[in-house]
C-alpha cells in the first residue's frame, strides 16, 4: 500500500481509535475487531491484569487471538439466536462473568466490536465509548482497508 492513500490513512485512524478505547476507558483490558467472515482485523494487547484470556498451554496468538475467536464466535451464535427468533439484526451482546465483561457490538459492514473489561468497570462508559467507535469505525471500514488489515494482522500479533 503506497503511503498517503486512503486506505493507509484509514488503517492509523482505525488504530488510533482502538488505542484510544483501550488507554482512556476505565476497566477496558483488551479490545479485537473481527470481519464480518471472522477474521481478526484488528486488536490490542490485553493487559497483564486479563485473567483467563491467556492460552494455558500458550498458543501460537495467545490471547489476541482467543478474544477474536470467541468475538467471532458470539457473534454467529447471537446472530442465529436472532434468526431463529425473528429478532432482527443484533447491536449488542454482553456476557458478564465472575472476571470480567465481554461486550460485543455490530460495526456497520458487519464486523464486529469485542470488548473485555474487568468487571468493575462502568458498563455505561464502555458501552458509550464502544458506540462511538463503531459510529466512527463503520466509515472507515471500506473493502480495501479490511485487505489491508487482514494483510498485516500476523504481524501486529
Amino acid at each position: 500500500m503506497a503511503p498517503g492513500t486512503n486506505s493507509g490513512r484509514g488503517g492509523a485512524d482505525l488504530r488510533w481509535l482502538l488505542t484510544r478505547l483501550v488507554e482512556e476507558v476505565p476497566g477496558v483490558l483488551s479490545v479485537a475487531v473481527v470481519s464480518a467472515d471472522g477474521l481478526p482485523l484488528l486488536s490490542s494487547q490485553p493487559s497483564d491484569e486479563a485473567p483467563g484470556l491467556a492460552h494455558p498451554g500458550g498458543g501460537p496468538s495467545g490471547a489476541v487471538a482467543d478474544l477474536a475467536t470467541v468475538v467471532s464466535g458470539l457473534g454467529s451464535l447471537t446472530g442465529g439466536a436472532a434468526t431463529l427468533m425473528e429478532g432482527g439484526r443484533v447491536r449488542q451482546t454482553l456476557v458478564a462473568m465472575d472476571t470480567g465483561n465481554l461486550l460485543v457490538m455490530t460495526i456497520s459492514d458487519g464486523s464486529l466490536l469485542g470488548v473485555y473489561t474487568t468487571p468493575d468497570a462502568d458498563m455505561s462508559s464502555v458501552t458509550y465509548q464502544m458506540a462511538l467507535f463503531v459510529g466512527r469505525a463503520g466509515h472507515l471500514l471500506t473493502p480495501e482497508l479490511r485487505a489491508e488489515l487482514r494483510q498485516a494482522a500476523p504481524a501486529t500479533r
